[in-house]
């Protein structure tokens, strides 16, 4: 049998002295190796796991279940979020009524690039919407995560040093491999019809595609939200409202 990963959460009730060791005790005896282990929230621990066999997974889920002073949360094989909370502690924050979504604070830049560099990891076609207000950080945190994933970026539309619009891009730039970035207002208010072709061109390439602004780039072209596997939300603080009414034409070379 394969080796495969599992995430284990647990909430811990009484954190008697000792506690960890028996669990790991109990890992071992299994043999179940413990790849990565943190503290993930409030009194909760999570673990990632390696094991060749599923039926002791299922064994150790049914085991732990019989001890008072903890609870498992979740015993699964992991996601991207439950490997990223294990690594920084705490998990993404989510719509609660949209699940693609995934909201951040500027104080919380160093998850948001390690999560960008994971989702740019993955080979294929994926498009990414990011939300933010002006100066926030988000293209260089795009930028940050492709170094992370050891991947070439792509200015498609940019404010970031000054107006870009690109009419085209050259062959090395065009290889799908690159993580292509698209400022959203400007490749659709400010482009001509040379860049909204390269624009379209590279919407359909099997890629890594991170769009800036999504909902003004909705509103302005053909795309609807349907072409989005997900969306990041950049805030300067948690109850910071993300709106675009003051975004005009003449602001963009504002650093938009």
């Amino acid at each position: 049998m394969n080796t495969k990963q599992w995430y284990m959460e647990y909430k811990i009730h009484k954190n008697r002295p000792g506690l960890l060791g028996d669990i790991a005790s109990l890992l071992g005896m299994l043999e179940v190796n413990i790849l990565t282990i943190n503290g993930v929230e409030d009194r909760t621990r999570g673990m990632l796991l390696q094991t060749d066999d599923d039926e002791k997974i299922e064994l150790l889920g049914k085991m732990l279940a019989k001890v008072e002073n903890i609870s498992i949360v979740t015993l699964r094989p992991p996601r991207l979020t439950d490997i990223l909370a294990v690594r920084h502690g705490r998990y993404i924050e989510r719509d609660s009524d949209d699940r693609k979504t995934f909201r951040f604070t500027r104080d919380e830049l160093g998850l948001l690039v390690d999560f960008l560099g994971e989702l740019f990891k993955q080979e294929g076609n994926q498009t990414i919407g990011l939300r933010g207000m002006p100066r926030v950080g988000k293209t260089e945190s795009i930028i940050a995560g492709s170094v992370c994933a050891n991947k070439r970026w792509a200015f498609v539309s940019s404010t970031l040093l000054r107006q870009t619009v690109r009419s085209q891009l050259s062959e090395e730039e065009m290889n799908p491999h690159n993580v292509f970035i698209i400022d959203g207002i400007v490749s659709t208010i400010r482009s001509n019809d040379k860049h909204y072709g390269l624009l379209q061109d590279i919407m359909a390439m099997p890629s890594t595609k991170v769009i800036e602004h999504p909902d003004i780039f909705v509103r302005e072209s053909s795309f609807d939200y349907d072409v989005f596997d997900c969306i990041i939300e950049l805030r300067n603080t948690p109850d910071e409202e993300i709106t675009y009414e003051n975004f005009t034409t003449a602001g963009l070379d504002e650093g938009f």
